[in-house]
């Protein structure tokens, strides 16, 4: 109580004195500071988040307290114990303790009038820490009011206006850190940014390879812990890209180059520089050309998550652990084919920086080529500059390989057919690089299979042979059935040819229409095919049927049963319509020729209109057709 006491005389001397002593001023903080330590700061009632050097106003008003009104603005800096007087007014008098700025000010001059007691000033990162506002009336402590002041700096790299093709680094950092729950950061038109958090550093966003079009207002967002009367704090950042000026990247750090080989279709790992980067480009120089045709392949940039791809990228991606692309840790995996040899870059680039890493790279691949005669066994390279020697070997190493080559690039070994015992085996294809590392690649050979039967053009003769002895059995078959058509005509059966002129018919008639016409003179074609079958009878019925009306069956044994009926099979000889079926022990028709081994003959009738109509025939005509 005596400490307060002091203190409030102190300070009605003060306001009764011009004294401007610095012993005096120092007496009258330090009673303050002595003063005010009864005020516990647990916690705070607001947070106010503020740019290093533009203007904050921190609220304090009561509207409801009028007349002889006492403001004292105290501070607490962080890192500090005691508060510190910043500046003390009352209806009469205005005056800046020792915690004071040049700027400082209240708002509000007529404060017992309106109510508002709020502090204007432009802080600096020094001043972050705790604002306390304490109103009071003849002594009596009316209102408190805590208010925990952050400070945000904003940096912008490279310097504004930012030459294009640079990578913009926008970075903030909050003091104290533990106000705010996070800093984020978007892009001019509102999309965000890809941001991270480093700890000595703040919040950074990067947008690398930069355009005039990149060029605009960006917005960072501090977002305080709960006991807030804002959920969020908006500062805009203006950034210009030099239309004129290009960022350059002459001095890249370049590793020692690697010099390697891999088989065609194998994974195979793409080395990069060893730092934690940005973005990365790779380059490809093709197989055994100049420098001049090296071409951009792979980008992938981690902060806008976006990749340029091309044909070459497509056996080419981004390894995983222990490496992470979207931390900015590079390498890369290759699955290449012969044309994929050639020379790598991997460039990363971090901030300004650039790292280079370079591979050449020789793919090794080996194929067989088979003729009737011969088996080649074929080892194709590429990036032959590295290459000093490639050659062929058995695994019985007394053999001796005879190697040719049809052009740069290729070493081939002949081996004749068939293959035998002492030429089957593993065969290497062993290249060696100048500086030594040595690629193998192995292609066996196998006898072939035991007892496999092979078709050769010469097994088919026996079939051949065959068929043809069966010409013979169908003329004897056709004979049979003119023998036995003459016999029939001889017998009072008329036969004839006529010619309608101006009508076109048919030279295939339709059944119906066969048995609808009246007895004339027919002309039939006879189809065969062969057909093979693994068995045989002991005899065979033929039966024809012709289509003259009359039912007519022909056995092979001589034996013939005529049937005659009007639409049906009767016994009696009137001229209907005749069938004439060949078949093997059934009666059933003939069934179509689907093979190409046996003798089936079907007999059709031919038009007659096709011959003049004064042209007569003793016989019917047959066509004969082998199928």
């Amino acid at each position: 109580m005596l400490e307060r006491h002091l203190g409030q005389c102190l300070l009605f001397l003060f306001f009764k004195c011009v004294m401007e002593s610095g012993f005096l001023t120092f007496i009258l903080v330090s009673s303050f500071a002595v003063d005010s330590s009864h005020v516990g700061i647990t916690g705070w009632d607001d947070v106010v988040v503020a740019q290093r050097g533009m203007p904050v106003t921190l609220d304090c008003t009561d509207t409801s307290v009028r007349g002889d009104i006492a403001i004292n603005w105290m501070v607490k800096l962080l890192n500090e114990k005691e508060w510190k007087l910043a500046l003390s007014a009352t209806e009469n008098d205005q005056f800046s303790g020792g915690a004071s700025k040049a700027s400082m000010r209240l708002i509000d001059p007529n404060f017992q009038d309106s109510g508002t007691f709020s502090l204007y000033f432009e802080p600096d990162v020094e001043d972050s820490g705790f604002y306390l506002c304490l109103i009071k009336q003849k002594e009596r402590k009316l209102k408190e009011r805590t208010i925990l002041l952050a400070i945000l700096t904003v940096s912008v790299s490279p310097t504004v206006p930012v030459p294009q093709h640079s990578t913009l680094r926008l970075i903030a950092s909050v003091n104290p850190d533990s106000a705010i729950a996070k800093v984020t950061w978007s892009a001019p038109g509102g999309f965000s940014l890809r941001s991270e958090k480093t700890r000595n550093t703040g919040t950074v966003a990067k947008l690398p390879q930069v355009q005039t079009n990149d060029s605009g207002d960006y917005v960072c967002t501090v977002h305080p812990w709960s006991n807030s009367s804002s959920t969020l704090f908006a500062f805009n950042v203006t950034v210009t890209i030099d239309a004129d000026k290009v960022a350059s990247f002459t001095d890249i750090r370049h590793e020692s180059t690697i010099s390697t080989a891999a088989q065609a279709q194998t994974s195979f790992p793409l080395t990069c520089p060893n730092v934690q980067g940005d973005y990365v480009l790779v380059y490809w120089r093709p197989p055994d050309t100049r420098h001049s045709n090296t071409r951009l392949v792979y980008q992938y940039d981690r902060w806008r998550a976006s990749t340029l791809l091309t044909e070459q990228s497509k056996r080419l991606q981004l390894a995983g652990p222990p490496y992470n692309p979207d931390a900015g840790s590079f390498s890369f995996l290759l699955t290449p084919v012969l044309k994929d040899g050639g020379l790598y870059t991997c460039q990363v680039f971090l901030n300004d920086n650039a790292f280079s890493q370079s591979t050449q790279l020789s793919v090794m691949k080996v194929k067989t080529k088979r003729d009737a005669l011969k088996q080649e066994l074929v080892c194709l390279y590429s990036e032959r500059s590295q290459v000093k020697s490639v050659e062929w070997k058995h695994h019985n190493k007394s053999r001796r390989l005879r190697m040719s080559s049809s052009g740069p690039g290729s070493i081939t070994t002949t081996l004749p057919l068939p293959i035998t015992a002492d030429i089957a085996g593993n065969y290497t294809c062993t290249l060696q690089l100048k500086n030594g590392q040595i690629v193998r690649a192995t292609e066996a050979v196998i006898l072939p299979p035991t007892g496999s039967p092979t078709v050769t053009p010469d097994s088919m003769l026996p079939s051949l042979s065959a068929l043809l002895l069966l010409v013979p059995l169908f003329a004897a078959a056709v004979g049979v059935l003119l023998w036995r058509q003459k016999h029939i005509s001889d017998q009072g059966i008329e036969q004839s040819l006529s010619v309608h002129v101006g009508e076109e018919e048919n030279i295939y008639e339709n059944p119906e229409n066969v048995r609808q016409a009246p007895p004339q003179g027919s002309v039939y074609m006879v189809s065969c095919c062969v057909i093979s079958y693994t068995h045989a009878h002991a005899h065979t019925h033929t039966h024809t049927h012709t289509h003259t009306h009359t039912h007519t069956h022909t056995h092979t044994h001589t034996h013939t049963h005529t049937h005659t009926h009007t639409h049906t099979h009767t016994h009696t000889h009137t001229h209907t319509h005749t069938h004439t079926h060949t078949h093997t022990h059934t009666h059933t028709p003939l069934p179509e020729c689907t093979d190409s081994h046996s003798l089936y003959c079907t007999v059709s009738k031919l038009s007659a209109d096709i011959f003049p109509s004064h042209l007569q025939f003793p016989y019917p005509i047959y066509q004969l057709s082998l199928r």
